[in-house]
């Protein structure tokens, strides 16, 4: 989507100025919105757009009714608590949060503001909520996935790529990560070797990444982590330029050159998060909504990468992909 054009459709919303806030009628909704990505994410501003557009069909628009004050976190923990701070502040009538680090910075920050999350992976053993069904929390929402679709990550690269014997797992030190992790040893008895690589910077990444492949029959997968969706071209040039076959938990890995991802489509998670939003405001409470999890999951293939790497995609595979890239 051209950036003017989101713009017009946001109605200014990541960055109004001060001046039009003070004039806000006194029936005007505040709707408070931290992201995880920066605001040039092409991922990120497509979210966004597919929550106000929702916002729009169930009679919410920007400037008439609703007032939308946008944070983007980049990744970045120190952001996320400032940004937190300040959308508490407003005061707004609900928060809306993408990501684990997200929610937790602004349920720091408040606990008494509903806060409408999407893209958390285990919102339970993240201490958001008490349960899906029940969450009793101030926080309700999507949760990314369940922690089962980890495990496929493993049988899908041993399915695009037979030889692979050895691999490497890039993941985060947090909750998630250590569950996503269990996940795929859960599976382990398929005849691989695991080894973790810490997600968090660029330069040990590939420090790592570079010793892994001094051996033969090695292959990645990338689970979910704060530094690979801020940094999706750094993990799929690693893997290209070693000569790894990877599985990614997203298809925006596999738009920047990855072999084959599985995995929620994340701008569909917005639209019913404002579903969950125009229903707070008005009057239903987040304890009462309970968590919902993706139904559908999809299969990204890049037919290049796999050419590039040797790779030849078993009838099967390609015959369940939801999408080919060429």
């Amino acid at each position: 989507m051209k950036r003017r054009k989101f713009i017009m459709l946001l109605g200014g919303a990541a960055a109004w100025p001060v001046v039009a806030r003070a004039q806000q009628s006194e029936g005007m909704r505040r709707i408070g919105v931290l992201l995880n990505v920066a605001e040039g994410d092409s991922v990120g501003q497509g979210r966004l757009s597919a929550f106000v557009q929702r916002l729009n069909e169930v009679g919410w628009t920007e400037g008439h009714n609703v007032r939308l004050y946008v944070r983007w976190g980049a990744g970045d923990d120190e952001l996320y608590r400032r940004y937190a701070t300040e959308l508490v502040a407003l005061p707004p009538d609900v928060i809306v949060a993408v990501t684990s680090g997200v929610v937790a910075a602004l349920q720091r920050a408040t606990r008494t503001v509903p806060i409408v999350f999407a893209g958390v992976i285990d919102p339970v053993g993240g201490g958001f909520v008490r349960s899906l069904a029940r969450p009793r929390s101030n926080s309700t929402g999507f949760a990314l996935f369940e922690y089962a679709i980890s495990a496929k990550w493993l049988e899908l690269l041993k399915e695009i790529s037979p030889t692979v014997t050895r691999v490497a797992v890039l993941r985060d030190t947090a909750t998630s990560g250590i569950g996503q992790f269990a996940a795929i040893q859960a599976v382990g008895p398929i005849g691989m070797e695991l080894s973790v690589i810490g997600a968090h910077d660029a330069g040990g990444i590939e420090e790592a990444v570079a010793e892994f492949a001094r051996d033969s029959n090695g292959g990645l997968v990338v689970t979910a982590t704060a530094f690979g969706a801020n940094h999706p071209d750094v993990i799929t040039s690693l893997a290209a330029k070693y000569k790894l076959p990877a599985v990614y938990p997203f298809r925006f890995f596999v738009s920047a050159g990855g072999l084959l991802s599985y995995g929620p489509d994340l701008v569909s998670q917005l639209r019913p998060a404002a579903d969950y939003v125009d229903r707070i405001l008005k009057g239903d409470k987040p304890a009462d909504l309970p968590v919902q999890v993706p139904t559908k999951y999809d299969l990204i293939l890049n037919l290049k990468t796999a050419r590039a790497l040797g790779l030849e995609i078993p009838p099967t595979l390609l015959a369940r992909a939801d999408e080919v890239i060429e």
